[in-house]
């Protein structure tokens, strides 16, 4: 972990160690946020933690809310941290073994727009009242490759996120980020292209996850490289990928994923919940302004 370095002025304004008074540091706890020096620090599965937090809260002049034990972004800390992954890639396992017998089944999942083509009045897809695509699509993959490629990265994303998010945040994140894709791609695609998969939900995680590393000071460019080798796969021609819910995806992790783990403590869960309220609003106003111009 990257300890903050600057000028011998900047050093001086630094806190100090709550139990260490002599000892200025620059490193907090990820639970309480109070400063802590390096014979106060506990590795913890996200950043640093004081004893106080490891020890549950018992000591004095511990913030009240701190007693139990909670992740960066004030979420429950659990003892399994990726039962919620898991769960997610059992759903998209699930639902690719079924669409690999029917193929009626999987057209009903994937995003569609409207059909039939260059009708004013489409009986099929998001513009003929079927918004559960929206949804399904997230969870549909044909080709073995895909669903491999999104779910070995929502294992790596997913785990890390879980853990440091707690699960309703990071169950929030993974499908607000998912919705988002699909809602530019609905916007901006063809009403007739047929667009499946995880991939917005997953490039919302690559979002948030930056977000959270530059956070906690760590170092970003292995994350930053591995969004610029996808970026990069997105945008070339001959690979037939869904530019426009990767980006939904990015964009919406990033903007959730900085209320996460930046709102403030006294107003954390009205600042972590209303931006995901105000990225969902988004959604729904792209996908009925683009309903009413398809109908």
């Amino acid at each position: 972990m990257d300890q903050p370095t600057g000028s011998s002025q900047d050093a001086q304004s630094l806190p100090v160690c709550y139990r260490h008074p002599d000892r200025e540091t620059g490193i907090r706890c990820t639970r309480c946020e109070r400063p802590i020096c390096p014979d106060c620090m506990v590795s913890a599965s996200v950043g640093f933690q004081c004893p106080d937090c490891v020890r549950g809260g018992s000591g004095t002049g511990h913030a009240p809310d701190a007693a139990r034990p909670r992740t960066i972004a004030g979420g429950t800390i659990t003892a399994d941290p990726r039962l919620l992954t898991k769960i997610l890639i059992g759903i998209n396992l699930a639902i690719f073994i079924a669409v690999q017998t029917s193929d009626a089944l999987r057209n009903d999942l994937v995003l569609l727009g409207a059909w039939p083509p260059a009708s004013l009045n489409p009986t099929e897809g998001v513009a003929g009242g079927e918004w559960y695509r929206l949804v399904t699509s997230m969870f549909t993959h044909e080709a073995p490759w895909h669903i491999a490629f999104n779910m070995l990265s929502l294992w790596w994303l997913g785990g890390p996120l879980e853990a440091a998010l707690g699960r309703a945040r990071y169950l929030t994140l993974y499908l607000c980020s998912g919705l988002a894709g699909s809602a530019l791609a609905y916007l901006l695609a063809s009403p007739t292209t047929a667009t499946l998969g995880a991939s917005g939900a997953i490039f919302g995680l690559f979002g948030a996850t930056a977000v959270l590393m530059r956070r906690l000071n760590y170092d970003m460019r292995p994350i930053i490289a591995l969004l610029v080798i996808n970026l990069i796969f997105t945008f070339s021609p001959g690979f037939n990928i869904s530019w426009q819910a990767h980006i939904g995806g990015l964009v919406a992790g990033v903007i959730i994923g900085y209320a996460m783990v930046h709102a403030p403590r006294r107003r954390r869960a009205l600042v972590q919940y209303g931006t995901c309220a105000l990225v969902l609003a988004v959604i729904v106003l792209v996908t009925v302004l683009r309903t009413l111009q398809l109908t």
